[in-house]
């Protein structure tokens, strides 16, 4: 949501460089278009949203509306995920993300399973 920002880029496989050239992409596409939020942290413990347009994005994401260049926005990107935690969860999301959503085959005893190194990425496993 515009009160958010944008995406995190520092995930494995993400990039602030594509982040930014997805951006631009959607902001290219009529004010009117209706975006969908996949995630929305409620900042302020506001109501939940979960819809908004490209005109409001333009005018309100508080990482576009200063229509920062590519340059810029990479860095402010990069800068700000190296502030923030990894999520305690991330190694289980990103084996589910990354295949667009299907779960693993179930096994013989009809039981699906997510395999993850323990010491894969720091502060992503709870002792």
């Amino acid at each position: 949501m515009p009160d958010c920002g944008t995406a995190r880029a520092d995930f494995p496989g993400g990039s602030a460089e594509r982040l930014h050239d997805s951006i631009s992409k959607i902001l290219s596409l009529p004010e009117d278009t209706r975006l969908f939020t996949g995630h929305d942290y409620r900042p302020g413990g506001r109501e939940a949203r979960w819809e908004s347009s490209v005109a409001e994005q333009k005018a309100r994401n508080i990482h576009l509306s200063s229509k920062p260049t590519r340059t810029k926005f990479v860095e402010r990107r990069r800068e700000r995920d190296a502030t923030l935690p990894m999520p305690r969860l991330i190694l289980h999301a990103l084996q589910v993300n990354i295949q667009g959503g299907r779960l693993p085959v179930p096994d013989a005893a009809g039981r699906r399973h997510l395999i993850f190194p323990l010491d894969a990425l720091a502060g992503s496993v709870q002792p």
